[in-house]
C-alpha cells in the first residue's frame, strides 16, 4: 500500500481520504504559488495575497489541529506515537516560517516572491516526505476506521464557518468525481456537501482565478 499523496489518494483507504487530500490540496498550491511568482506585479499582487492568505490559514489550522487533537490522540491511542512525534514538530516551525516569508514578500518586496515561494514549495514537499510515511501508517495499521473517524469529526468541529467556507471546495478542487464523492461521502455531511458543490465551489473559484491566469503558459508580468 502506497503511504504518500505524492501521485493522488488511489493507494489509500478511504476513509482517510478526507485528511489525505488535505496534503493533495498543499502539494498543488505550493505549485500554484511557485508557477505564479514570477508574473506577480503591483497590478495583480492584490488578489495573489488575498489567495495566499486563505491557503496560509487553512494550513496553519490543519497544523494547529494536528497539534492541538489529532497527535494527543494518537498518543494516547498508540505507544509509540510519541517517539514519532518528535521528528514532526520542527518541521511545522520551518513550514509555518516559509509561508509568513511569502506574504511578507507579496505585501513589500514582489522581487523577492519567487524565492520565498520556490523555499515554500520545496519545504513543504519534504515536511509531506517525513510525516505521511509516520501518520498514514499509524491512521491505518494502529487505528480502526471508526476510531480514525472518530478523531477526524473532532477536527472537523473546530473549523469554523469562515475556514469551511473555503475548505470544502479547496479539498475538492481538481479531483475526479468520484474520489471526491467517496471522500466527501466520508467526511462531510449531505447538507454542506450541496453547499460546497454550489455556492462555495462558486466563491472558491472567483479567488482562485487571478492566480491560476498568472500560472498559465504565456503568463507575464508585464503592466
Amino acid at each position: 500500500m502506497t503511504m504518500s499523496t505524492e501521485n493522488g489518494v488511489g493507494g489509500l483507504p478511504v476513509h482517510i481520504h478526507g485528511f489525505a487530500l488535505m496534503h493533495v490540496a498543499m502539494r498543488r498550491d505550493a505549485r500554484r504559488i511557485a508557477t505564479a511568482a514570477p508574473n506577480v506585479t503591483r497590478a495583480n499582487a492584490g488578489p495573489v495575497r488575498t489567495w495566499f492568505d486563505q491557503l496560509r490559514d487553512v494550513i496553519e489550522w490543519h497544523h494547529r489541529t494536528e497539534d492541538d487533537v489529532l497527535f494527543p490522540a494518537l498518543r494516547d491511542r498508540v505507544a509509540d506515537f510519541a517517539a514519532k512525534e518528535k521528528e514532526l514538530a520542527h518541521d511545522h516551525t520551518e513550514l509555518d516560517q516559509s509561508m509568513a516569508d511569502v506574504s511578507t514578500a507579496l505585501r513589500g518586496d514582489l522581487g523577492a516572491v519567487p524565492e520565498a515561494a520556490r523555499k515554500f514549495e520545496t519545504i513543504l514537499l519534504d515536511h509531506l516526505a517525513v510525516e505521511e510515511p509516520i501518520v498514514f501508517p499509524v491512521f491505518v495499521d494502529d487505528l480502526t476506521r471508526q476510531q480514525y473517524l472518530d478523531i477526524e469529526n473532532q477536527v472537523m468541529r473546530s473549523a469554523g464557518p469562515g475556514m469551511r467556507a473555503f475548505l470544502f471546495p479547496w479539498l475538492f478542487d481538481g479531483v475526479d468525481k468520484r474520489t471526491a464523492d467517496a471522500a466527501a461521502a466520508v467526511s462531510i455531511p449531505p447538507p454542506v456537501r450541496l453547499i460546497g458543490n454550489t455556492v462555495l465551489t462558486w466563491r472558491y473559484e472567483r479567488l482562485l482565478a487571478p492566480i491560476r491566469r498568472l500560472g498559465e503558459p504565456g503568463a507575464t508580468n508585464e503592466g
